[in-house]
C-alpha cells in the first residue's frame, strides 16, 4: 500500500529517485504507528522537518516534489497543513511533468477559489494553456475546473475555448476542454460568448465519440437557458442520433455491452426536447426513424444487466422525446402498452422510470384512458418499498387525475396520507387540495374532504391551503352555511387542530349568523367552542379568535356581555399585540352608538383574483436540480376562477384561468382576518408567488447572441449571385475558391421548390457542413426543409439540399441561410435566397379595354401604390427586360404613350389570387421612373412597390 501511495504521487517518474524513497518510509511509518499519538508524533516530527528545508532553500526540484507529496499525504488523511502552499505553487512552473504534476495536484486540493495564492498561478495556467505539450494542456484545464474562480474564468476562458476549438487539439484535450468550459458556464453564465455557439455546436460532428459527448453535454446547458442562440443543435442532434443509431457510424471503444454510446444517444434524446418540434418534414423523418429503431430494439430483453441498464436508459428518454414531439400517433401508442408493463416491473428502477414516463405522458396527452387502464397498479405504487417509487407514483396520480376518477385518487391519497413519509406529505396536502377544488362538483364533498384533509395532517398544512379554502367559501354563497355547520363541529371536538382553529375564526367570524338558529349552533355555543382553543393556540392564532369575537357583538347582540368579559380578560395579557387588540375591541364595543362598530364588522368582500399560490408553491417544491425539466408535473392547466356566484357543480377541468391569492398575513383585524395590523387584503400583494418560468422571463444570461442566419450578417459579394438567379430559375448563387453554391428552382402557383448544391472546391474534405435557415416572415412564407446536406463533403464531391416555399400571403423579405462548415478552421458564409414575391407570380395578357375596365374596378388607395424615383437604367430595352423577368405580362399598345409600359400579372397564394396592374412611366432625359401598382388585395401594392423600386434603381446582369 506504501509503495503504491507513493506511485500514486510520483506518476510521471523523478530524476534522482523513481519510487521517492523517503515517502515510502514516511507513509510505511504512518501505517505502521499503532496509536494515533504515535502517528501525530510522526507527522508532526516531518511537518517540522519540511518546514526547516523549506526554510533553508535551494531545493532542488525533486526535493520541493518530494515535501509537497509529503504534505500532500499529510493533508489526505485529515491533518491541517498551513505551509508549503507557495512552494506547490512554483512547482506549477516547472520544466519537469512530474514536477508539475505534484503542483496542480497540490493546487487543487491546497486552494479554494478565494485563495489569495490563486491569482499567482494565472499566468502559469494561461503559459500551460498555450503550451504544444497536450498533458500540460490537461493539467492546466483540471486545475481550471476544480478551483477556477470567477475572476479566473473570465481571465482564460478564451484560451480554454480556443484548445477546443483548434484543429490541432488532441481529442483529450478537446473533451477536457468542453467539460471546463462547461463548469466555468455554471459559476458564471456570461464567460461563453455569443459568437463561440456557431464553433461548439459544429464540434458536435466531431468524428470523436468522446468529443461529441463532451461538447453535447456543454450545448445541452446552454440550450437551457438560451434555445434561440442555440437551435442549430436540434439539426446536429437529430443527424448525429441518425448516424448513431441507423448508419452505425461510430468508435467500438463506445460500445457498452452491445448498445452503441448510450451517453451520446440519452444527450442527444434530452437535447431534442429543450426545443419546439420541427415542422419540416425531412428533419420529422429523421427523428421518427431513430425513434423507431430504438422502440424495435426494445422488444428483446437482453438477459445481461449491464446491457438492460444502457437499453432502458435510452428507451426512456426516447419515449419522453415522443411524448414531447406530440404528433407521432404511431409511435404514442407503441409507448402507451410498454409503459404499462414497466410500472408492473420487479426492478425499482424500471418501475421508477416507467412512472416517470407516464406522468409525462398524463401531462401531455390529450386522452387520458390509456393511463388510466393502469389505475390500480398506480395506486399500488404508493405503497411500494421505494420512497422515489412513492413519489413518482404521487406525481402520476395527481397528473392523471379528471373529473371521471378525481374522487377515487383523492380519497386513496387521503387514505395513504395517514401512512406518508413526513418527507412527502406536505406535497401530497398541496396536490389534494388543488385537486379537490378543480374537481368538486359538489358542495358537501369540497367542504368535507378540506376539513378532513386539515384535521389529518394539519402539521403538513401549508399557510396557502387554509387560506385557499377561506378563499374558496367566502366567493361561494352555495359553501358558506354549510362550511359554518362543519366547522363548528371540528371546533367543538376535544382535540381541533389550530389549523382548523384559523379556519374556524374566519368563517364564523363572517359567516356564522347563518346557522345561529340551527341546533347545536347558537350563539353561545359558537363562543364557547372558540372560546375553549384560545389558551392552546399560538398569538397569530388568538388574534384571529378575537377578530372573530368583534364580529361577534355586531352579530349577536345576546352574549355580549360574555364577549366583553374575554376582552377585558385579555386585555391584560402579556402579548402586547392580543392586549392592543383587545383594548381596541373593547373600546369599539362600548362606545355610546354601534355606527362605527357595524362600519369596522361589515362582511368581507369577494377576494380578488390573484396567481394561484397552491401552484406556486408546488412548483417551488418541484423545481428541478441540475439539467431542466422539460415538462411540468402541474400540468397543462391551472386552477379555475371561482367567484361569489358560481356553483361547484360543473366541470373545471376546461381552460386555465387566474385564481385568487392566499389570505394574507397582513391583513387588519378590524377587517375580522387574522388581526395583524397592516394593509388591507384586498388590495394586499404580498402573497403573489412568481413561478420560476415568470422570474426567468426576459433574463437574457448570454447577453443576446447575433442571428448570424440573419440578412445583417450577408456574406460580402453576395449580390450578384442573388440578382442573377431572380431572374432566372437555376445559376451560381456563390463561389469562392473553397465552395460553390448552385441553384435550381421550380415554383407552381403558391408553392416553390429550390434545391442548392454544395461543392467542396478545396483539396482536402470539409467536415461538419451545415446550413441554417432564417425566415424573417413566418406568417407569409411557409418553409419546410425536404433534404439536409451531408455532414462531410470530400474534395470535388457536391452535396445537395432541398427546401419548400409556401406563400401564405405577400412577403417583402426573402428568406436568408447560413452555411458554414470545418476546414481547418471554421468557415461560413450567409446568403440571400432569391425567394421573391414575383417568383409566386405569373404573367397575364389583357387587351386594352379589359385592362382599363379592371384598372378602374381596383381604384385607387388602399389598393393602390405610387411613387417617383430615380432609376439606373431607363431604356426601354433593359425596362422590358426586367418586367418580363419579374413575371410581368409586359401589354403592348395599351398605353396612349408608346414610351410608357403597362404590364398584368396573378400572385398565387395559399390565401387565393390576386389581380396585380402596372403602369411604369420612363423618363429617359432625368432617368426617373413613375411607377403605379394596382392590385385586388391592399396588402400586395405596397409590397411589389418595394420589391419594383429597389429592382429598377440598380445595375443587373445581363
Amino acid at each position: 500500500m506504501a509503495t503504491a501511495a507513493a506511485a500514486m504521487f510520483n506518476r510521471g517518474g523523478g530524476s534522482k529517485d523513481n519510487t521517492m524513497r523517503g515517502l515510502v518510509s514516511f507513509i510505511a511509518d504512518l501505517r505502521n504507528a499503532r496509536a494515533r499519538e504515535l502517528e501525530e508524533k510522526r507527522i508532526n516530527k516531518e511537518l517540522a522537518n519540511i518546514r526547516q528545508k523549506f526554510k533553508q532553500g535551494g531545493l532542488s526540484g525533486y526535493d520541493k516534489k518530494k515535501y509537497v507529496c509529503k504534505l500532500l499525504y499529510i493533508y489526505i488523511l485529515g491533518w491541517n497543513v498551513d505551509f508549503g502552499h507557495l512552494e506547490a505553487v512554483n512547482l506549477i512552473s516547472a520544466t519537469k511533468y512530474s514536477e508539475k504534476q505534484i503542483g496542480y495536484l497540490a493546487v487543487t486540493l491546497f486552494l479554494h477559489e478565494e485563495h489569495e495564492l490563486l491569482h499567482l498561478v494565472v499566468n502559469s495556467i494561461r503559459k500551460d494553456l498555450a503550451d504544444h505539450n497536450e498533458l500540460n494542456n490537461c493539467l492546466a484545464l483540471h486545475a481550471i475546473a476544480n478551483v477556477g474562480s470567477k475572476e479566473m474564468g473570465e481571465a482564460i476562458c478564451g484560451d480554454v475555448h480556443r484548445l477546443l476549438i483548434s484543429p490541432t487539439s488532441k481529442p483529450f484535450v478537446k473533451k477536457k476542454a468542453a467539460l471546463t468550459l462547461l463548469r466555468l458556464y455554471r459559476k458564471v453564465p456570461t464567460i461563453i460568448q455569443p459568437e463561440w455557439n456557431e464553433r461548439m455546436i459544429a464540434i458536435m460532428d466531431d468524428p470523436d465519440m468522446g468529443v461529441a459527448l463532451s461538447v453535447t453535454s456543454l450545448v445541452m446547458t446552454l440550450a437551457q437557458d438560451d434555445p434561440d442562440q442555440y437551435k442549430g443543435a436540434y439539426v446536429k442532434a437529430a443527424q448525429r442520433l441518425r448516424k448513431v443509431i441507423i448508419d452505425h457510424e461510430y468508435s467500438g471503444d463506445y460500445v457498452y455491452y452491445k448498445v452503441p454510446c448510450p451517453w451520446l444517444q440519452v444527450k442527444l434524446l434530452r437535447l431534442l426536447q429543450y426545443f419546439a418540434p420541427s415542422e419540416d418534414t425531412h428533419i420529422r423523418q429523421l427523428i421518427r426513424d431513430s425513434l423507431q429503431v430504438i422502440l424495435d430494439n426494445a422488444m428483446e430483453m437482453p438477459k445481461n444487466v449491464q446491457q438492460n441498464n444502457a437499453q432502458n436508459a435510452v428507451l426512456f428518454e426516447a419515449i419522453n422525446l415522443i411524448i414531447h414531439l406530440d404528433t407521432e400517433r404511431d409511435l404514442m401508442v407503441q409507448i402507451s402498452s410498454k409503459l404499462g408493463k414497466f410500472i408492473g416491473s420487479r426492478e425499482t428502477n424500471v418501475r421508477y422510470l416507467g412512472l416517470e414516463a407516464m406522468t409525462h405522458l398524463a401531462v401531455r396527452a390529450e386522452t387520458l384512458d390509456p393511463i388510466k387502464k393502469h389505475q390500480d397498479i398506480i395506486i399500488g405504487s404508493l405503497r411500494d418499498r421505494d420512497i422515489t417509487v412513492r413519489r413518482q407514483g404521487l406525481d402520476l396520480l395527481y397528473s392523471m387525475c379528471d373529473s371521471t376518477n378525481s374522487q377515487k385518487i383523492v380519497h386513496e391519497l387521503l387514505k395513504y396520507l395517514q401512512t406518508a413519509d413526513y418527507a412527502i406529505r406536505e406535497e401530497m396536502v398541496l396536490k389534494i387540495a388543488i385537486l379537490t377544488e378543480k374537481y368538486a362538483t359538489d358542495v358537501k364533498w369540497y367542504v368535507d374532504i378540506s376539513m378532513r384533509l386539515i384535521a389529518m395532517a394539519g402539521d403538513h398544512v401549508s399557510d396557502e391551503v387554509w387560506q385557499r379554502i377561506i378563499q374558496i367559501v367566502t366567493n361561494n354563497d352555495e359553501l358558506q352555511v354549510y362550511a359554518a355547520q362543519n366547522i363548528l363541529q371540528y371546533c367543538k371536538a376535544d382535540h381541533c387542530h389550530e389549523t382548523l382553529v384559523k379556519i374556524g375564526s374566519y368563517i364564523l367570524g363572517e359567516f356564522g349568523h347563518l346557522i345561529a338558529d340551527n341546533s347545536g349552533c347558537s350563539p353561545i355555543e359558537q363562543f364557547m367552542a372558540l372560546q375553549a382553543k384560545f389558551n392552546s393556540c399560538s398569538p397569530n392564532t388568538r388574534a384571529m379568535i378575537l377578530s372573530a369575537f368583534v364580529k361577534f357583538i355586531n352579530l349577536f347582540p345576546e352574549i355580549k356581555p360574555q364577549l366583553l368579559e374575554a376582552f377585558r380578560t385579555y386585555s391584560h395579557s402579556l402579548d402586547s399585540e392580543l392586549q392592543q387588540r383587545a383594548c381596541e375591541y373593547l373600546t369599539l364595543a362600548t362606545m355610546q352608538t354601534d355606527d362605527l362598530l357595524r362600519t369596522i364588522c361589515d362582511e368581507m368582500p369577494p377576494f380578488p383574483e390573484r396567481a394561484s399560490a397552491l401552484l406556486s408553491r408546488l412548483d417551488k417544491k418541484q423545481g428541478s436540480v441540475g439539467d431542466k425539466r422539460t415538462w411540468s408535473v402541474t400540468g397543462k392547466e391551472g386552477l379555475p376562477s371561482l367567484d361569489r356566484s358560481a356553483t361547484l357543480k360543473r366541470n373545471f377541468s376546461a381552460g386555465q384561468t387566474a385564481i385568487m391569492n392566499g389570505v394574507t398575513n397582513g391583513s387588519s383585524g378590524a377587517n375580522g382576518t387574522n388581526g395583524t395590523k397592516g394593509t388591507n387584503s384586498t388590495n394586499s400583494t404580498n402573497g403573489m408567488v412568481k413561478s420560476p418560468i415568470e422570474e426567468l422571463a426576459g433574463l437574457d444570461l448570454l447577453g443576446g447572441a447575433p442571428n448570424l442566419a440573419s440578412a445583417s450578417h450577408l456574406s460580402p459579394d453576395w449580390e450578384p449571385g442573388y440578382n442573377r438567379c431572380l431572374l432566372a430559375p437555376e445559376g451560381v448563387l456563390y463561389e469562392d475558391f473553397q465552395i460553390s453554391v448552385g441553384l435550381r428552382s421550380e415554383y407552381r402557383q403558391d408553392v416553390g421548390c429550390i434545391i442548392l448544391y454544395f461543392k467542396n472546391k478545396a483539396t482536402v474534405p470539409i467536415q461538419s457542413f451545415t446550413t441554417t435557415l432564417d425566415n424573417t416572415s413566418p406568417e407569409h412564407l411557409k418553409v419546410d426543409i425536404k433534404s439536409l446536406p451531408e455532414t462531410s463533403v470530400h474534395s470535388g464531391a457536391q452535396t445537395q439540399q432541398m427546401i419548400m416555399f409556401e406563400a401564405k400571403g405577400p412577403f417583402a423579405e426573402p428568406p436568408t441561410i447560413r452555411v458554414s462548415y470545418m476546414a481547418g478552421s471554421l468557415q461560413a458564409l450567409t446568403l440571400k435566397l432569391p425567394v421573391a414575391l414575383h417568383k409566386y407570380m405569373e404573367g397575364a395578357v389583357l387587351n386594352s379595354d379589359d385592362f382599363f375596365k379592371r384598372w378602374k374596378q381596383i381604384g385607387g388607395p388602399p389598393r393602390e401604390a405610387q411613387k417617383i424615383f430615380q432609376g439606373f437604367d431607363v431604356s426601354s430595352s433593359n425596362t422590358r427586360r426586367l418586367l418580363n423577368g419579374f413575371k410581368w405580362g409586359v401589354l403592348d399598345g395599351v398605353d396612349p404613350n408608346a414610351k410608357n409600359f403597362v404590364g398584368a400579372t396573378v400572385l398565387h397564394t395559399t390565401g387565393g389570387k390576386f389581380g396585380c396592374l402596372l403602369r411604369l412611366e420612363p423618363n429617359t432625359e432625368n432617368k426617373m421612373y413613375r411607377l403605379t401598382i394596382r392590385a385586388t388585395d391592399e396588402a400586395v401594392p405596397p409590397v411589389l412597390m418595394k420589391f419594383m423600386q429597389e429592382r429598377l434603381t440598380q445595375p443587373w446582369p445581363s
